[in-house]
């Protein structure tokens, strides 16, 4: 009898060591908890940290950018965005990448200066198990995330096909460049002598103007003193062309050419022509949105494409107020 007590003792303690386990076990597993799990058994947290390394907030651009990530985080409770802003200075954004990654952000978003200069820190950051979305301007390889941009050889090739149309295919161009050595200034110069291939279409005068208006400014006074005969004008991005435009208008020039740039920001280059000061704008997007709509699958574990293309749109005299044409 004694026997038998002990016996149905021990199966009573084990039965409740097994159901305290249970309890423990099914209480790992409750949503919304600090131990939750997210999509593919990442660890789901209250708040998460995004690091932003912003090239520099010189350019309109990159502010609208700062602007539209900021917009689509601060819709969800749950993300911080610290950002920082480089000042055009590779070292910095360098400095910044690596005070993200000492910190322990949970992702990295990057609108990289320059290629080279930034694909180490950006390999340390994924060896420090940091996703990372790059921005606009790739960088060396493929270690990283996921990238977010639009074409920029098929926006250049548009450029250029468009001016070509224009000027019926003849006639003398100044190319003001982008910064040469980020991956969209040589993309942008690559597909623009795509688009006037075969043409009669002259580049008369080329400049690298870094992506700042008062440089393009200055190469472009450099022109105009150059050559008396000038039909258009391409710059890379929007303040480029604005920056010839009042060159040219100094000079008493500016209806004498055309002024084609990129950008197509509503408050600048739209602007610009619906104002009659460029001619024509291609629209290339920031991805700001689009940045934290990946990085919040990112953070649920979830799959994202390697590379995430953006559309762009071109705004002309003939398409401006239609909010402009998409480019096909």
């Amino acid at each position: 009898m004694r026997f038998q007590n002990h016996r149905l003792h021990l199966l009573f303690t084990i039965g409740m060591l097994g159901s305290g386990l249970l309890i423990i076990g099914c209480s790992k597993s409750e949503p919304g908890g600090q131990t939750a799990r997210g999509g593919g058994g990442k660890e789901a947290k209250a708040v998460y940290t995004i690091g932003m390394s912003q090239c520099n907030l010189g350019e309109p651009w990159r502010v609208e950018m700062n602007a539209e990530i900021k917009a689509a985080a601060d819709k969800h409770p749950n993300l911080k965005v610290i950002f920082k802003d480089a000042q055009n200075d590779t070292l910095k954004q360098r400095a910044h990448v690596e005070e993200f990654v000492s910190a322990g952000v949970d992702l990295l978003i990057i609108s990289p200066k320059e290629a080279q200069p930034l694909t180490e820190p950006v390999d340390k950051a994924m060896d420090a198990h940091i996703p990372v979305i790059v921005l606009d301007r790739s960088l060396l390889g493929d270690k990283f995330t996921c990238f977010i941009g639009a074409d920029n050889v098929k926006i250049g090739r548009a450029a250029g096909e468009w001016i070509a149309k224009k000027l019926g295919a003849k006639g003398k161009v100044v190319e003001l460049k982008g910064l040469m050595t980020s991956t969209p200034g040589g993309d942008r110069n690559r597909g623009f002598r795509e688009g006037i291939a075969g043409s009669n279409i002259e580049v008369i005068f080329e400049a690298d103007m870094k992506w700042l208006e008062p440089d393009a400014r200055k190469e472009m006074e450099s022109a105009l003193a150059r050559f008396p005969k000038i039909d258009c004008v391409y710059a890379h991005n929007d303040p480029g062309a604005h920056g010839a435009y009042l060159a040219a208008q100094a000079a008493g020039r500016e209806k004498e050419m055309f002024f084609v740039g990129i950008d197509a920001l509503p408050q600048e280059g739209v602007a610009y022509v619906k104002q009659g000061i460029l001619d024509a704008t291609f629209q290339y997007p920031t991805g700001g949105a689009e940045a934290i709509e990946t990085a919040l699958k990112i953070l649920k574990g979830e799959p994202v494409p390697k590379t995430i293309t953006l559309g762009s749109r071109v705004f002309d005299k003939e398409s401006v107020a239609a909010g402009g044409r998409e480019l096909k």
